[in-house]
């Protein structure tokens, strides 16, 4: 309303001009509008607040504006402007592009893959900002044409260091009956791996074209999903991939400590599908039995409000790290001295996920052999010596994965997967200091100075190289030099 009347296009409200109505939603109306001193496509977006009903849209409304003036990134709308509840409104930027709700399902596999791993990605940046969606679903989420997915409507969302208005003041569940995670169904809003949840009922209506959980709208039928699983994917859709049913159900666990612990660690595992370890849940064609469920049912059927727990720290606590591995005969030595450091740093991130890299270097002007003088594969056979290298490390077989890089540029290569992959944290080695090295630069010298993340450099134990005196006094067998980069 503008002074007692409908708002119609032309009118202005706070500099901004009202171009065009579009499609409203449950809650808002929204208008395309524009600024004189703006050239971003903008929208508007104003809470239905007529007759003061619906007091989760007036609290909505405070949540968001609260939230998505401190979001920023390519995975959400640009905050420009907000007023008050005397005149309530956001303008943000406009996104061009179509919803996930336009595709029709179901999606060829790779492209469910595709899709996932972009959502993923956005749901990490969030939660990096400390922000928990808890209200994703394919109409909230935008396609960009630059591929990019950009998510939408903060309405219902946590923000981890601001307080958390529909949590205070509302007694019941909200969010979208087919998404919801059974962890809200009990009041938490805490926990990032609720978006998980959420991605895998995405996920699992891309591959089948039906919900796990129907589209239920009373409470007592959310309540469900903690005793009761979905079908697997396979019983609506035969060709579903081991693979991708293994990532749908792990996703959809009703205990959160079950799923994937970080929105990255979701990407890494859509983005590397050959690289999925298969447990039961890959060929599950049924639900669990009854005695199963009765067992839940029993444990949950009065399960009272969760407390809140202190999960803003577990992105901090599930990183994913690289070891870049020299599997050189000269570099026997260092392999014992990253075994150390790796047995270190993995033994207190018993939730990370760690990738055992190393790079073939190839020749820039030819072609390599594909075989090495003994008629072997050299690629194949790099993959054979880092598992065996790699058996000693304490880290699950579903958390860890072997990847060989075929690259000119051992340097970049390393950068562009850490990069690619969103890897917290890279331990390499590095062999010394020889002329040569001082002259090119070192691979280590070059990953520290351009990673796009915290690298851990261990050194060659002393005695496997020669050096001064002084040198020999400065430095310890098998020290560590570490950089901070972002």
């Amino acid at each position: 309303m503008l002074n007692g009347r409908p708002l119609q296009v032309g009118d202005v409200i706070d500099g901004f001009r009202l171009d065009e109505q579009l499609e409203p939603g449950g809650m808002a109306d929204f208008w395309r509008v524009s600024h004189a001193g703006l050239k971003i496509p903008l929208i508007m977006k104003i809470p239905l607040l007529r007759r003061g009903e619906d007091p989760l849209t007036i609290v909505g409304f405070e949540q968001e504006q609260m939230i998505l003036a401190r979001l920023t990134g390519p995975h959400v709308p640009r905050f420009v402007a907000a007023g008050d509840f005397e005149r309530p409104y956001i303008v943000m930027e406009h996104i061009a592009g179509q919803s996930l709700s336009t595709q029709v399902a179901p999606l060829p596999f790779d492209e469910i893959a595709r899709i996932g791993a972009k959502v993923a990605s956005a749901l990490r940046d969030i939660h990096q900002q400390h922000v928990i969606h808890l209200d994703l679903k394919p109409s909230n989420i935008i396609q960009r044409d630059n591929d990019n997915v950009v998510l939408i409507d903060f309405g219902l969302s946590r923000h981890l260091q601001l307080p958390d208005l529909i949590g205070e003041e509302f007694d019941s569940p909200v969010g979208t009956g087919a998404y919801v995670a059974p962890e809200q169904v009990r009041r938490a809003r805490d926990d990032p791996r609720s978006d998980i949840f959420a991605l895998g009922v995405i996920l699992y209506l891309l591959a089948t074209g039906e919900y796990p959980f129907g589209q239920p709208e009373r409470e007592s039928e959310w309540r469900r999903r903690l005793w009761r699983d979905p079908l697997p994917p396979l019983w609506w859709n035969p060709d579903v991939p081991p693979w991708l049913q293994e990532i749908i159900l792990r996703c959809l666990e009703i205990k959160p400590d079950a799923r994937y612990e970080t929105a990255a660690q979701l990407r890494f595992a859509l983005q590397h599908p050959d690289d999925v370890v298969l447990t039961e849940r890959a060929s599950r064609r049924n639900r669990d039995g009854a005695a199963t469920v009765f067992m839940r049912w029993f444990a949950n059927r009065n399960a009272p409000p969760l407390r809140a727990r202190p999960a803003a720290n577990l992105l901090d606590r599930s990183p994913i790290i690289m070891g870049a591995i020299d599997l050189s005969p000269e570099a026997e030595g260092l392999r014992d001295a990253l075994v150390v450091a790796l047995r270190r740093v993995l033994a207190t991130e018993r939730t990370a996920r760690f990738a055992c890299v190393n790079v073939l270097k190839t020749s820039r002007i030819a072609l390599d052999p594909m075989q090495d003088a003994h008629g072997r594969n050299p690629h194949l056979q790099r993959l054979v010596d880092l598992k065996h290298w790699a058996r000693v490390l304490p880290v699950a077989e579903d958390r860890i994965t072997y990847h060989v890089f075929e690259s000119p540029d051992p340097a970049a290569a390393i950068i562009e997967y850490a990069r690619n992959n969103n890897v917290d944290h890279i331990i390499m080695g590095a062999r010394g200091a020889s002329p040569l090295r001082r002259y090119l630069g070192s691979v280590s010298a070059q990953v520290v100075a351009r990673a796009p993340c915290t690298v851990t450099v261990v050194r060659q134990p002393v005695a496997a190289f020669e050096m001064s005196e002084e040198q020999s006094a400065a430095l310890s067998p098998g020290g560590t030099e570490r950089s901070d980069m972002g």
